[in-house]
Formats: C-alpha cells, structure tokens, sequence
C-alpha cells in the first residue's frame, strides 16, 4: 500500500515545494506552521480561512503537502485495486487548498484530466496554480474560490476527494459536503487525520455515503457497518513522508522521514472488488510467526497467525505491510 508513488509525480511535487520558501527566514516560516497547525488542531471550527497570505500558504504547503499527498494516494492506491479497470475521466478537489490531492491522483492514473479545486483560501488556491503550473497533467487544473458548506453546488463528475477537511467544519457543513459529492460524484475518496477524532467523521461520511447508494471498495472489506465499538478503537493507517528540512526543523527531529497517520474511506457507486481483508495495525513479527490484525468480510474483527508452516503465506506475512490486503493478490495483479 505504501509503494513508492510514480517518480515524475512524486518527484515534480519535492521540485515545485523546494523554492517555496525562498525569501522567507526560516523562523518566520517555521513559527507560521506551528501558528497554524495549533488552528487546524483546534476543537472549534472556523468561519474563516486559516490560511491568509502567501508566506502562510507557502509555510504551510511545504510543511504539510508532502504528508496529505502521500495519504491520499495511499488512499487512492487502495481504491484502485478495488476498482481494476476504473479511471476517473475527471476529478473535483473540495477544499483543496494548494492541491495536494490532485497530484495524488496523477500519480494514481497517469495521464491528463479536467481537474477543479475549490477552496476558500485565495491565497492557497493562487500558490497551488503556480505549483500545478510546470506539471503536465495540472497545467489546465482550475483552481476556484468557493465556500464549503450547504451552499456549494457540484456538477456531475466521476471523483470526488476531500482531504483533511471535515475537522474544519461544524457537523452541519459536514453532513452537507458529503450530501453533495454524494449527488454529483460516481466515486468519493475521504481524508481524515489518523486520531480518535478523525476517525469518527469519517465514519459519519462512510454512514452517509452507505445510505446514499455508494459501495466501499477500501479501506473495508464490506460496506456493512464497522466492527469497531465506538469509543473503544479507531481505525487509521500509515503513510512513509520524507522529511524536508522545514520539517526536522520544527518538530527537532533527525530521521530523514516520520510516517502519517490517516484514516480514509474510498466508495463508489459502481461495482467493487474490496480486499478479502485488510491488515488494520502494523504487523508484530515475531519469531517463526506473523501476527496479524484483520477486518473481515463478516464484518469482523481478528487476529490471525501466520506460522512458517504455512510457506509461501508465511513468506508474505513477513512482508506485508500496515493496510495491505490480505491475503496477498495473486502474482500479475499490482
């Protein structure tokens, strides 16, 4: 699940952040992202945009675009596997911001698309535009400013994406974003960050896309209600990022990566092929057996082992990885 992304996407995307911040001091920089990351970790939703100049938005973008984007494509990867054969003619971003989701999806399916991002912040919308600009499949990207809550209207599109969004907005604005990529989307792919909290607005969305018509083609393997007791557990996974020097620089850290913590839900009103099951916490290898956290088809919950007496599974289990499916897809399927 979290296979290198197509190098000419991923690496354009480092390209275009590397220049960001030229011109901006470090410090100046570094105190806008902890400024705003305190906002976006606030419990109150906000009626204006957070971000609010260029030197915010570039802070920002570089900080935090690198994570979202590796997130959502692991998001994306899942989906696809899910839909073999599927590819959106076209894609709508609803709160995108610098869009780092519409690079997600170009490097999920190649090739060029209308693409729209709404977004409330100007100033975000404007330095995603001139990212997008020297990338061939965003070049033609349209970056709109619109307000996300009851009153955004969508046209018919094939994907939807909303990516760390709903914790900005009251429950009413949530329930009415979902409404309406519901109505206008074949397939809607949602974002959250990977805690208690963004758990569950996303198992809210997931509820309303159910009842809405949608198929779950991943991270469930079902599109029944989930095992877990709310309260007790959250589901959420994990994405490898690179870290820039923005980043070591504010957080003191000294790894070359930190891995992001995300909980998704990807549905469809089409046909799906979900995982049998899907691996929901990172494997404990142990010796001469792997452990493995599964969420079934029941809907279930499970621990099962995977003992070397098992070969060639036993072999897989060893390099399966933290929301992968499982059992592994035979040979020829990526």
């Amino acid at each position: 699940m979290n296979a290198p992304a197509p190098p000419h996407t991923a690496d354009s995307l480092r390209a275009a952040l590397a220049g960001l911040l030229e011109g901006i001091p470090a410090r100046q920089a570094a105190q806008a992202v902890e400024r705003l990351i305190a906002h976006y970790r606030g419990a109150t939703p906000t009626d204006t945009p957070i971000l609010r100049d260029r030197a915010d938005v570039a802070a920002y973008a570089a900080y935090r675009m690198p994570a979202t984007f590796e997130a959502v494509r692991s998001a994306l990867r899942a989906f696809a596997d899910a839909v073999p054969g599927w590819r959106p003619g076209d894609h709508v971003d609803i709160g995108g911001g610098t869009g780092a989701a519409a690079w997600a999806v170009g490097a999920t399916w190649d090739g060029e698309r209308p693409v729209t991002v709404l977004d409330w912040a100007g100033p975000a919308l404007d330095l995603g535009r001139e990212l997008a600009a020297g990338h061939r499949t965003l070049r033609g990207a349209r970056w709109e400013r619109a307000r996300i809550g009851p009153a955004l209207t969508l046209g018919p599109t094939d994907l939807v994406t909303v990516s760390y969004v709903l914790n900005e907005l009251t429950a009413s604005d949530r329930a009415a974003l979902v409404d309406a990529a519901a109505a206008a989307a074949q397939a809607v792919v949602i974002v959250e960050p990977g805690t208690p909290d963004g758990y569950a607005r996303m198992i809210e969305a997931r509820d309303r896309l159910v009842a809405a018509g949608f198929h779950v083609a991943a991270p469930c393997p079902h599109s029944a209600a989930c095992p877990i007791v709310p309260g007790t557990d959250w589901c959420h996974f994990s994405a490898r990022v690179s870290r820039s020097s923005l980043h070591r620089q504010i957080k003191g850290g000294t790894l070359p990566y930190e891995d992001e913590k995300f909980s998704y839900v990807a549905a469809t009103r089409g046909p799906v092929a979900p995982a049998p099951a899907r691996v929901v916490r990172k494997p404990q290898i142990r010796k001469g057996q792997v452990l493995l956290d599964l969420c079934e088809t029941d809907p279930s919950l499970r621990r099962t082992t995977v003992t070397k007496r098992h070969g060639d599974l036993y072999r897989a289990a060893r390099d399966t990885d933290w929301g992968a499916p499982w059992p592994p897809a035979p040979s020829g399927r990526d």
